[in-house]
């Protein structure tokens, strides 16, 4: 029996945005829906996770109310205060790094690099250190903010969602990851040779490149694609 079976597209209340439906190690299903650059939601047993909403990547007054929210770190097409209030209600959990939680009048889960939270009984969230390594770009995401990346655990099924981050020691000793959305773009964060290593290093069943947009180099997809030919799935999705 196949890891991960994948039931195709558009089966969203949202439809105008692309998905995805796999099912995870138990049998539910869960649906991935792809916003842009690094604005995504998850959907499973009617319960939306929403990751890193921004008001300039989908209209999120029109989405389903958030179950719960994961903020990665404070930067303005991360951490979107206003995209945030569109789909809160009184239960919503949010979850985020602690320079982030500092916008927040409610009360969050402050996560810090190795925290673990679980805020529902269906998903269990694992905080991952998230910083460059390169130097001359320490100062875009230094590893003393303490910006995060999550790990979150549906169904048995691990998903690494990075964040900003390189291929960073921490990264790359991450084990049973079966999905992961790692940001490829110049100078902020991943080369393609990067995101090749860090591909080859956590092995993921399937591997989204996401945050690659927004800048003036343009990410390569095709020798991304290429380079990891018999490693993984490489799914393109429009998260430029």
């Amino acid at each position: 029996m196949s890891l991960l079976t994948f039931f195709g597209c558009g089966r969203s209340k949202a439809p105008e945005y692309p998905s995805d439906t796999l099912t995870a190690r138990d049998g539910r299903e869960m649906t991935f829906h792809f916003f842009k650059h690094a604005s995504l939601a998850i959907e499973t047993g009617g319960k939306w996770i929403y990751v890193d909403p921004v008001s300039e990547y989908a209209d999120y007054a029109s989405l389903p109310k958030g179950d719960l929210v994961l903020i990665t770190h404070s930067h303005h097409d991360h951490l979107d205060i206003t995209a945030v209030d569109r789909i809160l209600t009184p239960e919503t959990e949010i979850l985020c790094d602690r320079t982030s939680a500092e916008a927040f009048e409610m009360n969050c889960y402050t996560m810090r690099p190795g925290s673990v939270a679980t805020p529902r009984d269906y998903v269990k969230i694992e905080a991952v250190a998230a910083y460059n390594t390169t130097p001359g770009h320490l100062q875009f995401h230094p590893k003393d903010r303490e910006d995060c990346g999550y790990v979150l655990t549906i169904g048995g099924t691990r998903i690494y969602v990075a964040g900003d981050t390189e291929p960073t020691p921490e990264l790359k000793k991450l084990k049973n990851i079966d999905i992961a959305f790692l940001p490829v773009n110049q100078p902020y964060t991943m080369t393609v040779d990067q995101a090749v290593e860090a591909v080859k290093a956590i092995r993921p069943a399937i591997f989204y490149p996401y945050h690659y947009g927004e800048v003036e180099e343009k990410t390569d997809l095709e020798r991304l694609t290429q380079e990891l030919d018999g490693v993984t799935e490489v799914r393109i999705r429009p998260l430029e």
